[in-house]
């Protein structure tokens, strides 16, 4: 049986907007075993992006706890944070959030340049992303080169490129025909059943939520099972 790799236990956000302080997440916990799928729907505003910074140790609860492989996150220290961050958090963006100048290979190397690794081992770790993706031959290419189902095959290469014990997804679909999007979906899919990756995907699209093994829906800073 998977072990729990995400808990929150009564995580709240508040942010101070003036003299008006506005709670966007309210007493929210939840559990997420290594090898999950979960899709986090929910209209604008809902809080979906403030969890997933949260996850990602770009922002700190207001109260709570929030533990990821073990580690409390939520009291490092922000240099601790950029560490632990760069090491266990791969990133997918809905915009790709490539640098167009860079070929393929260079967009995929980027977070490996804050390890300790070779030039040669980076090299052998990019090649491995590459393939998994399936776009070893296109990785000299520059991303205006690329369709946008491409670029995001590149995006999630350099999301598994460190092997991050957790993906997160925001929109992964969202710029993307139907065709490219079920594409994508299918590869994050075979990420989770092949390699074992626990993956937290933000989305609007239905169909996209349906490939996931669990659903939760955010309404007003609360969570609800789907």
């Amino acid at each position: 049986m998977s072990t729990t790799l995400v808990r929150l236990d009564n995580i709240s956000k508040t942010f101070r907007r003036g003299s008006e302080d506005i709670r966007v997440l309210s007493n929210l916990s939840l559990e997420i075993r290594e090898g999950e799928f979960l899709a986090l729907m929910g209209p604008s505003g809902s809080g979906k992006s403030t969890l997933l910074n949260l996850l990602a140790g770009l922002d700190r609860p207001t109260s709570g706890t929030l533990e990821v492989a073990g580690q409390r996150i939520d009291n490092l220290k922000r240099r601790e944070l950029a560490h632990w961050r760069a090491r266990h958090v791969g990133f997918v963006f809905q915009f790709y959030n490539l640098l167009p100048v860079l070929s393929a290979e260079r967009n995929v190397e980027l977070p490996l340049l804050l390890t300790n690794l070779s030039r040669t081992e980076r090299k052998r770790h990019v090649a491995t992303a590459l393939e998994i993706v399936g776009l070893s031959h296109r990785a000299k290419h520059t991303p205006r080169t690329l369709s946008g189902g491409e670029q995001q095959r590149v995006g999630i290469a350099r999301a598994i490129v460190t092997d991050p014990t957790l993906i997160l997804a925001d929109e992964p679909t969202g710029d993307l025909d139907r065709a490219s999007a079920e594409e994508i979906l299918l590869l994050m899919d075979q990420l989770v059943h092949d390699f074992r990756k626990t993956i937290i995907m933000v989305t609007h699209d239905p169909r996209a939520a349906d490939k996931a093994h669990i659903i939760r829906h955010l309404e007003k800073g609360e969570l609800s099972e789907s």
